[in-house]
């Protein structure tokens, strides 16, 4: 158990990194198909990996062509480390659990500011078939 100081101590040092860093923000969008069809209503996340516990930056689902755009922002020391989840169920016979591909959103388009100036596209993703580091997920905690 941990004891009530120590929380406090860590509380309030979140409290100051938060202070003291700076705003970054990010955007990404893309377009998901199933085989050669739209894959709407798909969920992504979008957020920030962190050592303790990781920061959702935006939450969307696909629109009717398989479309979507997210974006988001958080303050901290040192650059914010974006990711994004795509959970789908294409050729997935295992429910209700979904396959999670996780994306990693490379440094150059992290923006200073809380409005990203540049947008990670990451084009057509084909969802079908088994990707590398692909794997399952029933909760969706980020």
């Amino acid at each position: 158990m941990i004891n009530q100081g120590c929380l406090a101590v860590f509380t309030v040092f979140l409290v100051s990194v938060n202070a003291v860093g700076f705003q970054q923000s990010v955007a990404v969008k893309g377009k998901l198909l199933c085989h050669d069809k739209p894959a709407s209503d798909v969920r992504i996340k979008m957020y920030d990996k962190d050592i303790l516990v990781d920061t959702k930056l935006d939450d969307k689902t696909s629109d009717s062509n398989g479309e979507f755009y997210l974006s988001g922002g958080d303050t901290e020391i040192s650059s914010i480390d974006p990711r994004v989840n795509i959970y789908h169920d294409c050729d997935d016979s295992w429910k209700p659990c979904q396959r999670r591909l996780t994306i990693g959103i490379p440094d150059k388009y992290i923006s200073n500011g809380d409005k990203p100036s540049k947008v990670f596209d990451l084009g057509v993703i084909q969802l079908a078939g088994k990707w590398v580091g692909e794997t399952r997920d029933c909760l969706h905690r980020h």
